[in-house]
């Protein structure tokens, strides 16, 4: 007992006095510009009035504040709940969840019972006695150079990293949704103009073939009309096309199968800020979750530089077993019938034929690489920030010209239209009128949608869209 009482004393004392041998974490030095690329100094913090929602840095936002068309919500509210992308990033977590409690257990007791029963016949034993053996071991690896410590600390780090990771997921599933129901109402602000400009077309190709039938206009007007009807059908069968492609996309988002997708508002009046206050470049380490992700991956594999760096070192064990041995059941804990052991041993590792310093090489070198993602990810977030910026200030200066252009063809086939009617032109000046004005009606919905899809690119690109 003596002896016993020793051992934990001295198991104690060891892991009192042990140390976690590896670099402790600390974060490498970054270079962070003040302020994105061709943005004023006030504009980085001052948030505009405009805003849809509370006055705070566009990427804080949350994303029902951002997205304020109610059926959008819906979509993205669904998503969140049965998209499969996301379920199986909540798996992942839970995996990452389970290791960590492996690595615990690494640094507690381990402790098992066993039971046996003999019955041994033998010239020395004649009448074949039956031997009822029972027992509880244990056994202890003391952890003095810290490498359960450390495999814990990577295990934790590798949870908060897939915890990160799901959030990168939420936060592409929000931008998603968002940026395929923009697209969809763009192919239906088009088809809804492409019918109306057929309803017109077939009055222009109506009338012109009466005025050839009495004799008033020449045949190639009707031609010239028939190819103004038939340019508005081909629109109507593309568009038709490419509604039912994106319902189906976005139907996949939404955990569902191929199916009908409910509208709200107009893709002209859906709420958007027309400054963004994209707070500062250095708020990108806490908002975006990539970059967070990258960050704990460095921290792991920090970690396991002590747990390769322990292997060198001796392993101190202990164990220990009690239990008690009869021919009968009754006679268990009386006197010699029981017994008890306990031990230590340290194993020292002397030749591995270099394994143990190729492992701790290995280590340091997938160190460093995690140290190179983690500071990539940090310049690639502010590039991506700052090409953002400049993609939705540009879309919406494009979209506003297109939307004047608009006006000016509308204007020139009005003006066209009315000298035809009185006989001052030909039909050839209307047909190419009502072609460019159509074309530039189709591209002026294009240009919302570009304007739109930027501004969701840079909310996302900001860090936001994950927090619930």
């Amino acid at each position: 007992m003596i002896r016993a009482r020793s051992l934990i004393a001295v198991a104690l004392l060891l892991s009192l006095v042990g140390c976690k041998v590896g670099p402790n974490y600390k974060r490498p030095a970054l270079t962070v510009p003040d302020q994105y690329r061709s943005v004023a100094p006030d504009a980085t913090t001052q948030p505009q009035t405009s805003a849809p929602g509370p006055e705070k840095p566009f990427g804080e936002l949350k994303w029902f504040e951002v997205f304020q068309d109610q059926a959008l919500d819906s979509l993205i509210r669904e998503a969140l709940t049965n998209n499969y992308d996301l379920r199986i990033a909540a798996a992942r977590v839970e995996q990452a969840r389970a290791i960590v409690g492996i690595r615990k257990a690494d640094q507690l007791p381990q402790v098992s019972a066993s039971g046996s029963i003999v019955n041994e016949r033998s010239g020395f034993y004649p009448g074949a006695p039956t031997y009822d053996t029972i027992g509880i071991q244990a056994s202890y690896i003391v952890d003095f150079w810290g490498q359960y410590r450390r495999a814990t600390e990577a295990a934790r780090a590798n949870l908060v990293a897939t915890e990160f990771g799901q959030n990168v997921v939420r936060t592409t599933l929000v931008t998603g949704v968002a940026s395929s129901y923009f697209q969809l109402r763009q192919y239906d602000m088009q088809l809804e103009y492409s019918k109306k400009t057929l309803e017109a077309d077939k009055g222009m190709l109506n009338l012109n073939t009466i005025k050839f039938k009495g004799g008033e206009s020449p045949e190639t007007d009707v031609y010239q009309a028939q190819l103004l009807v038939q340019q508005a059908e081909a629109q109507i069968i593309s568009l038709e096309a490419s509604i039912q492609q994106t319902e189906n996309a976005i139907s996949v988002l939404l955990g569902r199968n191929p199916g009908p997708i409910a509208r709200g508002t107009n893709l002209v009046d859906q709420p958007h800020m027309p400054d963004v206050p994209p707070g500062l470049p250095s708020t990108l380490l806490t908002r975006r979750p990539d970059v967070q992700r990258a960050e704990q991956q460095l921290v792991a594999a920090n970690a396991n530089v002590g747990v390769a760096k322990a292997a060198f070192f001796p392993q101190f064990s202990l164990t220990g077993a009690f239990g008690a041995q009869s021919t009968s059941i009754t006679s268990f804990l009386q006197g010699p019938a029981t017994f008890w052991s306990a031990g230590g041993q340290v194993l020292q590792p002397i030749f591995q034929g270099g394994r143990i310093r190729s492992n701790y090489r290995l280590a340091w070198a997938q160190r460093d690489e995690a140290e190179l993602a983690y500071k990539q990810s940090v310049q690639l977030a502010v590039n991506d920030v700052a090409n953002n910026l400049v993609g939705y200030t540009q879309a919406r200066k494009y979209r506003i010209k297109i939307a004047e252009q608009t006006q000016t063809y509308f204007d020139t086939a009005h003006l066209a239209n009315v000298r035809f009617t009185g006989g001052a032109t030909s039909f050839l000046e209307v047909l190419v009128t009502q072609q460019q004005y159509f074309d530039s009606e189709l591209a002026l919905a294009q240009a919302w949608n570009a304007e739109l899809q930027n501004y969701v690119q840079l909310y996302r690109s900001l860090g936001g869209g994950w927090e619930q």
